[in-house]
């Protein structure tokens, strides 16, 4: 019997060149499954991971054509934006390819908590590795380890596991054997996808051993399109073919499984009509006669018109946020049923629903197939689409700017990129008061162009997101499109995309404060207290005169061009250049409060304080008691 061939690396070594090995495929498409590592080095990773990235992240002496590296490497400034690219990466590329993030134990590796949750809720892949102590104990206790009384194997790392799909510590080198497998099964697949976490130890990352050269042989992890049960799918059928007034409601699992063509042709055989959520809008192009946009607090007048009367609800990859349900007050129909279509089970059986546990391309395929022949009344058609023109000048008043040397209002500012951007273009947003309006009016025109991350709706996403977007999709222009306070969130990757030459585009908004809570605020009788960014007041209140703060001049200061527009006409002129540009961009503008805000067309529950001496929270609390009645338990 021949003796095993083994490669004598440290543990870091053998890690990078066992990621470098790891491919996913779907469709007959392969795929590097991480492509490449972000990385802040400190003492809990320097001599580790590393000193592997150089190994394995540096170019070997060029050649012609020049040698890639086995890992790129990519410098970050901060740990939660790292995590942010990289999540940007893997949902442009629908999950098929992701990166890893490593960092130094201490701060380093709690900065990636924020960032692994918002991989996690969104179902969105993210390898994570964190420097940890010595799993010798023989050095301790070390700078920024915590010391936990009663319990020695405990690290800071730890707050990683509940925001985690797969957490591990490798306490010595034959441990990762087993375990990366299994990181890699739980990153590649669907229906498990999330941040993965292989906390490191320091002495382990640098300790020897004989590794067996099957460990990074080329491993190809294909991503499985489960077709629906048959009995699943018979009920569906006869479900569907009994409904009056079906309504699909899209969500990301959508565009992660590429079945936006699959969608349009049950849409146009059926003619359901489909609204979306935040992570499904663009599933249908917005043109479509059956795309109805947003659906739920967020959403258009038509999409919450026609849920509040449908009878059967097809969730297509949704999870059924809050702000997709109205927390519960959307569909009020008394017979109302759902019927869930998702590759986790988990999310298929929400709201009591009828499920068929399966790839989303592959379901609707099946239930094209199997409806042939069923289409929906005419006068539902013909009430949806006259829903949808009505809508269609909402979007067009609130897009107009009748004076072209006015201050634009934010409204005006998407109308004014909205005749920019082409059907390539990818825009992303994440949190405060422009979510509201992107899922209103945004005119969606490809599948990809939509990018809000609203799982978490994390302030600071949307400038790393862009980076990650621009190494998945060269080319292609990509919109950052973020509010003052989001901005001062997170600037830092700016850097990161002067270093690298990313041209990002990124549209700053001024309005002085959190704009989307100032309004939460007043709704629920808070009075709009702490959520504007100016001076104090003599009364304590921030409601002086505006902080005299210059975002435009910070961004350049990063080394980003930026083109100042005061006007609607210089707006268009900057957003023109921007897109145009091949170096990162910002275009800085300050808006003028909207006359006519676009109001919500459902409830949201944020609870109001039940007792007050102020008015402004009694009448808030009415208000409520009114709204919260409405809700729902479907059953």
């Amino acid at each position: 019997m021949s003796a095993t061939r083994t490669r004598r690396l440290t543990t870091a070594q053998a890690l990078v060149r066992f990621l470098a090995a790891q491919y996913t495929e779907r469709d007959g498409v392969r795929h590097r499954l991480i492509a490449g590592t972000w990385g802040i080095f400190g003492h809990g990773n320097v001599a580790g991971v590393g000193q592997a990235l150089v190994e394995y992240g540096t170019v070997p002496g060029g050649g012609t054509p020049p040698t890639p590296p086995v890992m790129p490497f990519h410098q970050g400034r901060n740990e939660q934006a790292m995590v942010h690219a990289a999540v940007g990466y893997a949902r442009q590329l629908n999950r098929l390819s992701a990166q890893a993030v490593t960092t130094s134990i201490g701060p380093g590796a709690t900065n990636l908590v924020t960032g692994a949750a918002l991989a996690t809720i969104n179902r969105l892949p993210v390898l994570l590795l964190p420097g940890d102590y010595f799993a010798s104990h023989a050095a301790g206790p070390l700078l920024q380890q915590l010391e936990h009384p009663a319990e020695a194997d405990v690290s800071v790392n730890d707050a990683l596991r509940p925001v985690s799909r797969y957490f591990d510590r490798i306490t010595c080198p034959e441990a990762l054997l087993a375990s990366a497998l299994r990181a890699m099964r739980v990153l590649a697949d669907p229906a498990e996808t999330g941040a993965v976490t292989l906390a490191l130890p320091q002495d382990v990352q640098a300790e020897a051993f004989d590794w067996p050269e099957e460990f990074f042989a080329d491993r190809v992890w294909r991503v499985r399109r489960p077709a629906p049960d048959p009995e699943e799918l018979t009920e569906a059928v006869h479900a569907l073919r009994a409904a009056r007034r079906p309504l699909i409601v899209a969500g990301g699992g959508v565009h992660h499984s590429e079945a936006e063509a699959a969608l349009k042709a049950l849409v146009d055989a059926t003619g359901i009509p489909v609204a979306s959520t935040q992570a499904g809008k663009g599933a249908l192009r917005h043109d479509h006669p059956a795309d109805l946009g947003g659906i739920g607090h967020t959403g258009t007048a038509v999409a919450d018109d026609l849920a509040r009367t449908a009878d059967l609800v097809i969730g297509v990859g949704t999870r059924y946020s809050d702000f997709t349900t109205a927390s519960g007050t959307l569909f009020q129909d008394p017979d109302v049923r759902f019927l869930n279509l998702n590759i986790t089970a988990f999310d298929a059986h929400k709201l009591a629903a009828r499920t068929l546990v399966c790839d989303a391309r592959a379901g609707l395929t099946a239930l094209t197939e199997a409806l042939s022949g069923h289409r929906v009344p005419s006068s539902y058609e013909d009430e949806y689409r006259a829903g949808r023109t009505r809508w269609e000048e909402t979007v067009r008043a609130a897009f107009r700017a009748d004076d072209d040397s006015a201050v634009p209002t934010q409204t005006q500012v998407l109308g004014a990129l909205d005749a920019v951007v082409g059907d390539e273009d990818v825009v992303i947003n994440a949190a405060g008061s422009l979510p509201g309006d992107l899922h209103k009016l945004w005119r969606a025109r490809s599948p990809r162009q939509y990018h809000l991350e609203y799982g978490y709706s994390c302030m600071g996403y949307e400038i790393p997101a862009a980076l990650g977007v621009q190494q998945a999709a060269p080319g292609t222009p990509v919109w950052a499109l973020v509010g003052d306070g989001t901005y001062l969130m997170n600037p830092t990757e700016i850097v990161t995309a002067v270093q690298e030459n990313l041209p990002v585009k990124l549209v700053l908004v001024q309005n002085h404060g959190y704009a989307s809570i100032g309004g939460l605020s007043e709704s629920v009788g808070a009075e709009r207290f702490g959520t504007d960014y100016r001076h104090r007041a003599a009364d304590g209140t921030f409601t002086g005169a505006p902080l005299p703060v210059d975002l435009a001049a910070n961004a350049a200061s990063l080394g980003m061009d930026v083109l100042r527009a005061k006007t609607v006409r210089e707006l268009r002129e900057a957003l023109s250049t921007a897109r145009a540009a091949t170096r990162p961009t910002c275009v800085y503008v300050e808006t003028a409060a909207a006359r006519d805000a676009l109001p919500a067309e459902a409830w949201w529950d944020v609870p109001v304080a039940e007792v007050s001496a102020r008015e402004a929270v009694t009448d808030a609390r009415a208000r409520y008691e009114h709204a919260v009645a409405d809700r729902r338990h479907h059953l």
